[in-house]
């Protein structure tokens, strides 16, 4: 068991991703703290993982919340952050700049407020393992958001593997995954959506939350790599 005996703590894994990854983490036998701030999901995804997994209700946005989060905490071996919103496509004439910004909030400045409260609980050994996603290599029309953001969170994993050495700091850059960051689409189009990259793809269909959760345990469980991207797309940077 890759984790046995160590801690995780999960920022976001209430669903998709963050979940996947917080019971992956579990069966490699790591104990569990996930964090979000809807408690209803909270408790929904306390009760999809295994005995002994706890979680909390923490505002990602709030300096105050985080700090005391980690405190109770305490010391820990892992930190993943698979927390945010479902991403919104927007063409640049009808953008609006206050909207744009929101979607760095949490994505980008809450990544950054969790790792500078929480860095000084991490054990010897342990990691960050933070998300982006291949929009940041293979952009399309309307993504110049997402793919900022994709680029910044893997600008700021290099920096900070630099500055927090000896800790590990690493991110996975996922390709198409059935999750709910494709929640705000309708549900005709979000299907439609799912068969034409199945079509595209090398691996001929759309990751699953699973697949990627994996990408997450290795990052935390290697000892020798850090400052890296690991990109799980079925291909997707390829076509």
């Amino acid at each position: 068991m890759k984790l046995q005996g160590k801690k995780v703590v999960l920022l976001g894994g209430t669903s998709g991703i963050g979940l996947a990854v917080a019971q992956a983490a579990t069966a490699e036998g790591a104990e569990v703290v996930i964090a979000s701030s809807n408690p209803g999901r909270v408790n929904e995804a306390l009760a999809m993982m295994s005995v002994g997994s706890t979680g909390a209700v923490v505002d990602l946005l709030d300096a105050n919340s985080i700090a005391k989060f980690f405190e109770t905490v305490g010391a820990f071996d892992h930190l993943v952050y698979t927390a945010g919103e479902g991403l919104k496509l927007s063409p640049l004439a009808s953008m609006t700049l206050d909207e744009a910004r929101t979607f760095f909030e949490l994505r980008y400045w809450g990544a950054l407020g969790a790792v500078k409260a929480a860095h000084g609980k991490l054990r010897p050994g342990g990691s960050i393992v933070f998300t982006s996603g291949i929009a940041g290599a293979r952009p399309g029309p309307g993504w110049s958001v997402a793919a900022s953001i994709c680029s910044a969170m893997e600008g700021l994993t290099r920096a900070l593997a630099v500055e927090l050495a000896p800790l590990r700091v690493n991110i996975v850059s996922p390709g198409v995954v059935r999750s709910p960051l494709w929640r705000d689409m309708d549900d005709g189009v979000r299907s439609a959506f799912y068969v034409d990259q199945a079509d595209r793809l090398p691996v001929r269909h759309v990751g699953e939350p699973i697949e990627v959760a994996q990408a997450y345990v290795y990052l935390m469980a290697q000892t020798y790599g850090t400052g890296q991207t690991l990109v799980v797309d079925g291909g997707g940077v390829l076509v």
